[in-house]
C-alpha cells in the first residue's frame, strides 16, 4: 500500500491523547470521534456544506481520507471496505447533490446488510426547509433505505450520536446509518468529552440468543429427516459464524448450498457443498431444495432470485429459518420452525446437541450423483475467448485466495459459478440491489482494508464505464487492484434476456462505441493490457500479477455467450434452462 495511506494510531493511544476535556469545533469532534471508533480510512468528496470538516482535516495526520472522483465511488469504496474487513465503512459528502449521489450506494448497503456510517453536510440550521442552495432533505430521502438516521441539531449531541451510529450500524441486522450535519453545527464549539462506553438505547435491543425450545425442535427435526438440506446466506459471513457452520455440517453431514452473498461462508471444495442455488445456481442445489424434506435456512432471506416461483418453492420441506431479523422470518416463505438470533450464537448452541443421522445416507448419495452428472459446464473454444474460461484462469492462478469484487451482470454470475471461494469476506458483490458501477470502487475499499492481499475487480464493459474515473485513485495512491474487464461489447445480461424471453428483439444494448480500455487506463497512469485469445490471456494476466501496482486487463470475449443454468421468472427453480451441454 502507498505511504499516502499509512497506518493510523491505535484507539488506546488516541484516547490517552484526548483524555482531558477540550473546547473544539463540531468538525474536530467528528474527526476525533471517528478515530476513537477505530476508523482507519474515510472515503469522500468535499463541497460547501462540509468545508469546516475538511478544514479540520488539514494537517490532521492521524486522520486518513481518500478523495474519490465521484460520491458514488466513495460510498461503494466504503461498502467494499466493510464487506472485506467486517468493520464499519465510512464515507462523507456535501449537501444537496453530494448527498443525493450517495443514495444508490446507501440502498446497496441496506439491501445487503452492510454496516456503514454515512456522513453528509447540510445547509445551516436556520435555512433548513427553505430550499436553500444545495439543500436536500437527505434524511427524508433515505428513510426507507437506512437502518437509522440523525439530523444533528446541537453540537453537544455530536459525540453521542456518532458513538450510537456505529453501534446501530454494526449490531443486530447490520446496515447503513446516516448522520446529517448542518454547516453551523460543524463550525460550533463545545467541550468535547469522548464517548467510548457501552451504548444503551431504549427500543433497540437486537435478539442475539435464540429460544431454547425452538433449538430443541430443530434438533429433533434433524434426527427425523431423510432429506435434510442447508441454505446458508450472507448472514453467516456477517456474524462471523463460518466456523460454527462448518462444525454444524461436520457433525450432521447435511448437504449445503450457499447463496450469492453466502459464497465463502463454507468451503467450496467440500464434498457436501452443492454450489449456489437459484436463478443461475447449480442443478444439484435447486433439485435438493425442491426434493428436501427439511430445509434449514441460515442467515438468508429467501430472495426471489433464490426461490423462483414462491408457491412452488421447496414443496416437500419443513422450513426452518434462522435469522437475527425477525421481520424476515415468514415474510416470503412460511416457516415451520422460526429461530431468531445471531447466526454464530445459534449454531454454537446447536452444535452442542446435533448428531449425524443415518436416515439421510441415501439422500447424500443422491446429492453426490447429481453433482457428478450435472456440474456447471460450457463449450470451450480455441478460436474464441470464453468468459467462463477467463474466470477459471483467475481461479487457477490465485488458487482461490484472492478477494474478488464484481460489478453486476453476466460476469458476476460467471465469477460466482467458476471462482472457488474457501474463506469468508473474499467475495464482494451487490446482491439485493444489483448496482452497476459497484464493482471497481468496492475493490478499492477492499484493498485499503486488506493491503497485503490480492484484490481482483471483475467488471463488464458496461459497469466499468459507470466508475472508470476512480482509476485516478489507484494511480495516485498506488492501490494495487487488478481490474479485469470482461468485454463482450454489449449489455450482456440484458441481451441474454432479450434473446431468451423477448424473442431476439435486441433493443439498445450495443456497447460497440465503448472506449479503448487500455488507452483509458494509460490516460490515468495505470498499466493497461488486452487479450483476445487464450495465449494472450495467460500472458497478460501473468504480467498483471507480476506488476506491483494497479493493472487493467481487458479480456475480449464472445458476445453471444449466455449464463447457464437459468431459471426464468415465473418458473420454479427446478425448471432450468441448461443451455448447450
Amino acid at each position: 500500500m502507498s505511504a499516502q495511506i499509512p497506518e493510523v494510531r491505535s484507539t488506546d493511544e488516541l484516547r490517552q491523547k484526548w483524555m482531558e476535556p477540550e473546547v473544539i469545533t463540531g468538525s474536530e469532534i467528528l474527526l476525533r470521534s471517528l478515530l476513537l471508533e477505530g476508523v482507519e480510512c474515510v472515503f469522500g468528496y468535499p463541497g460547501g456544506a462540509v468545508l469546516y470538516i475538511y478544514d479540520a482535516m488539514y494537517g490532521f495526520k492521524d486522520f486518513k481520507h481518500v478523495l474519490t472522483r465521484h460520491e458514488q465511488g466513495a460510498i461503494h469504496a466504503a461498502d467494499g471496505y466493510a464487506r472485506a474487513s467486517g468493520k464499519v465503512g465510512v464515507c462523507i459528502a456535501t449537501s444537496g447533490p453530494g448527498a443525493t449521489n450517495l443514495v444508490t450506494g446507501i440502498a446497496t448497503a441496506f439491501m445487503d446488510s452492510v454496516p456503514l456510517v454515512v456522513i453528509t453536510g447540510n445547509v445551516v440550521s436556520s435555512l433548513i426547509g427553505t430550499d436553500a442552495f444545495q439543500e436536500a432533505d437527505i434524511t427524508g430521502i433515505t428513510m426507507p433505505i437506512t437502518k437509522h438516521s440523525y439530523l444533528v441539531r446541537d453540537v453537544e449531541e455530536l459525540p453521542r450520536i456518532i458513538h450510537e451510529a456505529f453501534h446501530i450500524a454494526n449490531t443486530g441486522r447490520k446496515g447503513p446509518v446516516l448522520i446529517d450535519i448542518p454547516k453551523d453545527i460543524s463550525a460550533a464549539q463545545t467541550l468535547f468529552v469522548p464517548q467510548t462506553g457501552p451504548v444503551t438505547m431504549r427500543g433497540y435491543n437486537p435478539t442475539v440468543l435464540p429460544n431454547k425450545i425452538q433449538l430443541d425442535k430443530l434438533t429433533q427435526a434433524i434426527s427425523e429427516a431423510e432429506r435434510p438440506f442447508i441454505l446458508a446466506g450472507g448472514g453467516v459471513v456477517y456474524s462471523g459464524g463460518h466456523e460454527a457452520l462448518y462444525e454444524f455440517v461436520r457433525k450432521t453431514e447435511i448437504p449445503i448450498t450457499t447463496t450469492l452473498l453466502g459464497l465463502g461462508a463454507f468451503p467450496s471444495g467440500h464434498e457436501l457443498w452443492t454450489g449456489m442455488p437459484g436463478m443461475h445456481g447449480t442443478y444439484t442445489s435447486n433439485q435438493a431444495i425442491q426434493q428436501s424434506d427439511l430445509l434449514i435456512c441460515i442467515g438468508a432471506r429467501f430472495d426471489d432470485r433464490v426461490t423462483g416461483k414462491l408457491d412452488g418453492f421447496a414443496p416437500q420441506a419443513k422450513i426452518v429459518h434462522i435469522d437475527i431479523d425477525p421481520a424476515e422470518i415468514g415474510k416470503n416463505v412460511a416457516t415451520d420452525i422460526p429461530i431468531v438470533g445471531d447466526v454464530k450464537a445459534v449454531l454454537e448452541l446447536l452444535n452442542q446437541d446435533v448428531k449425524r443421522t443415518d436416515r439421510a445416507d441415501a439422500w447424500r448419495a443422491q446429492i453426490q450423483q447429481w453433482k457428478n452428472e450435472k456440474p456447471y459446464s460450457y463449450k470451450d473454444s480455441e478460436a474464441v475467448l470464453k468468459p467462463q474460461w477467463v474466470i477459471e484462469l483467475l481461479d487457477e492462478t490465485t488458487k482461490g485466495g484472492a478477494i474478488v469484487t464484481t460489478d453486476v451482470g453476466q460476469h458476476q454470475m460467471w465469477a460466482a459459478q467458476y471462482y472457488k471461494f474457501n474463506q469468508p469476506r473474499s467475495w464482494v458483490t451487490s446482491g439485493g440491489l444489483g448496482t452497476m458501477g459497484f464493482g471497481f470502487p468496492s475493490a478499492i475499499g477492499a484493498q485499503v482494508a486488506n493491503p497485503d492481499r490480492l484484490v481482483i475487480s471483475i467488471n463488464g464493459d458496461g459497469g466499468m464505464q459507470m466508475c472508470s474515473q476512480e482509476l485516478a485513485i489507484c494511480a495516485i495512491n498506488n492501490i494495487p487492484v487488478k481490474i479485469v474487464i470482461i468485454n463482450n461489447q454489449v449489455l450482456g445480461m440484458v441481451r441474454q434476456w432479450q434473446e431468451l424471453i423477448y424473442n431476439n428483439r435486441y433493443s439498445h444494448i450495443d456497447l460497440a462505441g465503448s472506449p479503448d480500455f487500455v488507452k483509458l487506463a494509460e490516460a490515468y497512469g495505470v498499466k493497461g493490457l488486452r487479450a483476445t485469445n487464450k495465449e494472450e490471456a495467460r500472458r497478460a494476466w501473468q504480467e498483471a500479477l507480476d506488476t506491483p501496482g494497479p493493472v487493467v486487463v481487458e479480456f475480449v470475449v464472445s458476445k453471444e455467450e449466455n449464463v447457464y443454468p437459468m431459471v426464468t421468472q415465473g418458473s420454479t427453480i427446478d425448471q432450468m434452462l441448461m443451455g448447450d451441454e
